[in-house]
């Protein structure tokens, strides 16, 4: 894109659960121990805008009633004139929930986040057609999508659209648990959210090298070692209501410069 190009905002709030706060994306040098997305975002967007400020509210495991009850009004209080939201995840992922229902519930938060004047950019869940842990919520993942374009054009916000992102049937964009995305997969969808916006960045997509042939016995075998490590133990956090959110706390509450947090303005 022309790097020339410049961009009205000058206070980003980000709000949401473990996808917005970055999870699958480890760096020690980031607030909370995660870099993500978002702070791929932040950090272009600062580029030439001293001034620049960035919050993150998000915190993982956190479902739809969770983020409008604990960030919608800090994030208000925070004056930001971008806000992004991915909102309802979690909630898909569980049975018996109404995608309907869900989108009816998020359109009177994004009502009240668009209501100061802000942009609001909308994230649509990503298509993952393909077996897989998310392949059984294909079908409501669908629905929620289209309620969230209706949500977007009744409030103008913009939309961020995952499920047309292809990239991400790639298997190296997603990290070892097969529910968050990796750092490749968090610096695509940086790309896409920026290219969203229409602002112009520095990113370039990352291609890596096909993968190498696996037969069935490989496949099975890193099949057992998820289950084990990742799928076991979200079933048993479901069995006994507890969160991976549980007393976890927003890794940048207070809105500040993106860089002199360990980040520097080249990395990628």
């Amino acid at each position: 894109m022309n790097e020339s190009r410049s961009h009205p905002w000058r206070r980003y709030v980000a709000l949401g659960d473990s996808f917005t706060e970055g999870i699958g994306d480890p760096d020690e040098r980031s607030p909370g121990g995660h870099r993500g997305w978002a702070d791929r975002m932040a950090e272009e967007l600062s580029r030439g805008h001293q001034d620049f400020a960035y919050a993150n509210l998000a915190v993982r495991g956190r479902v739809l009633q969770q983020i409008i009850a604990e960030q919608l009004e800090p994030a208000l209080n925070l004056k930001p004139d971008l806000i992004t939201v991915s909102a309802g995840g979690n909630d898909i992922l569980r049975p018996g929930s109404d995608p309907d229902a869900l989108a009816e519930k998020l359109d009177g938060a994004v009502g009240r986040l668009g209501s100061e004047a802000a942009t609001v950019l909308l994230f649509t869940g990503p298509d993952v057609g393909s077996p897989g842990v998310l392949s059984a919520v294909r079908g409501k993942t669908a629905i929620y999508n289209e309620n969230l374009r209706t949500i977007a054009t009744r409030h103008d916000a913009v939309i961020a659209d995952l499920w047309a992102l292809r990239e991400l049937a790639d298997p190296r964009m997603w990290a070892n648990d097969r529910l968050h995305f990796s750092p490749l997969g968090h610096h695509t969808i940086a790309i896409m959210a920026l290219e969203s916006l229409a602002v112009a960045h520095t990113l370039h997509p990352e291609k890596p090298e096909p993968l190498p042939p696996k037969n069935w016995r490989m496949a099975r075998a890193e099949d057992l070692v998820w289950a084990r490590e990742f799928f076991l133990p979200w079933i048993i956090r479901r069995i006994r209501h507890q969160s991976s959110g549980d007393g976890v706390q927003p890794k940048r509450p207070v809105a500040g410069p993106i860089f002199g947090t360990g980040m520097p303005p080249g990395s990628n």
